[in-house]
């Protein structure tokens, strides 16, 4: 039976409403509530129904970033993974860091913890890259499967208490693995106000109010 690395990203909780820091270098992240990105959860529950159906050994949740993180590879062995591994990335580094250094993490650990699979959410909701698991799979010449609704699979559950189950704190230097980011955020601005809809009652009137709008 395989090891199988999920991947876990703290996030900022759905239902936060999103504000632009003042300098427009990024969004507002200090006293914002934070939760686990909700396609990880999912990833994480089909990580282990495979492993309640005896077709995986172990699950490893893996969350990079700084302290804090720890609460999310929590929230994953709660759900059911086995061990947890926490990459510290912090400052400047954690700031930047994107889908590519990810992947370079993801596919280091996966060659030191002997893994045959690594299940990811589809995307993250904060920055919606949808990048990571494409990445992960050309560096390690695997296979992939994007965007997969369901996996089925047959067996019996075991389940442990996460407090009792270990988070091993990592750095990337321990991987061999280089944070230097290649994409630079210029400025970041909330989108513009939506403006009111006009109602319009026949084709002519609206065809005349998409002529005043100029779009035809």
């Amino acid at each position: 039976m395989a090891r199988v690395l999920v991947g876990v990203k703290r996030v900022i909780d759905y239902a936060v409403k999103i504000r632009v820091k003042p300098d427009h270098s990024g969004v507002v992240t200090d006293g914002v509530k934070h939760s686990m990105n909700p396609f990880c959860e999912i990833a994480v529950e089909e990580a282990v129904k495979l492993k309640e159906k005896k077709f995986i050994k172990e699950v490893v949740a893996v969350s990079c970033g700084p302290q804090q993180v720890q609460e999310t590879i929590r929230t994953a062995l709660a759900m059911g993974a086995d061990r947890g591994i926490h990459v510290e990335v912090s400052g400047k580094d954690y700031e930047s860091l994107g889908p590519l250094q990810v992947s370079k993490i993801m596919a280091a650990l996966a060659k030191k913890e002997e893994a045959k699979m690594i299940i990811l959410g589809k995307q993250a909701i904060d920055d919606d890259c949808n990048q990571t698991g494409q990445m992960t799979a050309a560096l390690l010449d695997w296979p992939q499967g994007t965007f997969a609704s369901e996996v089925a699979v047959e067996g019996d559950k075991v389940k442990v208490k996460a407090k009792k189950k270990k988070i091993a704190n990592v750095k990337p230097a321990d991987l061999g693995v280089d944070l230097t980011s290649r994409v630079e955020v210029l400025r970041v601005d909330e989108p513009p106000q939506r403006q009111a809809g006009v109602k319009v009652e026949t084709v002519d009137d609206l065809v005349a109010k998409l002529k005043e709008a100029g779009t035809v």
